[in-house]
């Protein structure tokens, strides 16, 4: 009986896969004429479907809204009482329909053409009314459906034009991870595109001390601040080194007084730094190679001069690691 089942799925699948080799195939210049629109669009991106389709403009928007192209899912049904008014003459409007006659579609059709909103439309039926009246027409080929009757291959077909046109619009206008980062802040995907900036230590929070300042001084910066380290300056306020807690226990163990020696000679030169633009995620693994807990973070205009500080603490608590 599994063996059956497995046979099924295969199919299924094998259908799918020749639908999307048919679209790979069909991408002609109306696909640029579509993402260059989208991508310059400056108010919003429509996606109406009816039925299954509607579910894909749904999730097709969804993915838009996510790089950067500000995109809702419009109700075939609710758009004839009242939800035509939700689209303004600035906004693109895509349509989604298979055979491309969709009674529930024709209300939003002529609303578009009347007010002369721009009408992408997706179907495969050169004949329907979708197709004539398109100002971009994408056709996606016919396709064999799974079972014969059931949306499969046809609605698979629209999901990855959807996403074709999602991601290079996205391109297009140059919206990248940090960009993209902005927008997710939340969950895994904000995790891992948070920055340096964003969790690093700054102003008054980072300790630290002029090169000339006996230890003794220095020592309660380094009680005040509660971070294990010195961060060391010159008198131009650039960052000449370094002195951590592992650095003070040793010159302990070696009954050294360090009360009345300069910090400069006890520090490490040259400390550790990154970019304030770097992931996060790249100063921990920093971290763990260098075998250390602390950077100084500086901005590529000025590599010398630390304005912030991030420990393995902070990335921690950031759900980074």
């Amino acid at each position: 009986m599994s063996k059956k089942f497995i046979s099924i799925a295969k199919k299924v699948i094998d259908l799918e896969i020749k639908a999307l080799q048919k679209l790979k195939k069909n991408i002609d210049n109306s696909f640029n004429k579509a993402v260059f629109e989208i991508a310059k669009c400056k108010s919003k991106v429509i996606l109406c479907g009816v039925g299954k389709s509607g579910l894909i403009a749904a999730k097709i928007s969804a993915t838009l809204s996510s790089v950067g192209t500000p995109s809702f899912n419009l109700s075939a049904s609710d758009s004839s009482h009242g939800d035509l008014g939700s689209i303004s003459r600035k906004d693109i409007l895509i349509l989604i329909s298979y055979s491309g006659k969709t009674n529930e579609l024709k209300n939003i059709i002529q609303y578009a053409n009347r007010n002369k909103i721009l009408l992408i439309g997706i179907m495969s039926k050169k004949e329907s009314i979708l197709y004539k009246a398109s100002d971009i027409k994408l056709v996606i080929p016919e396709v064999k459906e799974s079972g014969g009757i059931v949306p499969t291959s046809s609605t698979t077909a629209q999901l990855a034009l959807g996403d074709a046109l999602a991601i290079s619009a996205m391109q297009f206008k140059k919206f990248g991870k940090f960009d993209f980062k902005k927008i997710h802040p939340a969950g895994s995907l904000g995790a891992q595109l948070k920055t340096v900036e964003d969790i690093m230590l700054t102003g008054n929070k980072i300790p630290f001390v002029n090169e000339n300042l006996n230890m003794k001084n220095a020592f309660k910066i380094l009680s005040n601040k509660k971070l294990g380290i010195l961060i060391v300056q010159n008198q131009k306020k650039n960052t000449t080194g370094i002195i951590t807690d592992g650095q003070i226990r040793r010159y302990n163990e070696k009954k050294q007084n360090l009360n009345e020696m300069n910090v400069v000679k006890i520090m490490t030169k040259n400390p550790i730094s990154i970019d304030k633009e770097s992931l996060a995620a790249k100063a921990l693994a920093l971290m763990n190679e260098k075998k250390i807990t602390s950077l100084c973070v500086y901005d590529k205009k000025n590599k010398r001069k630390t304005i912030g500080v991030l420990h393995i603490h902070n990335i921690l608590q950031s759900s980074v690691g």
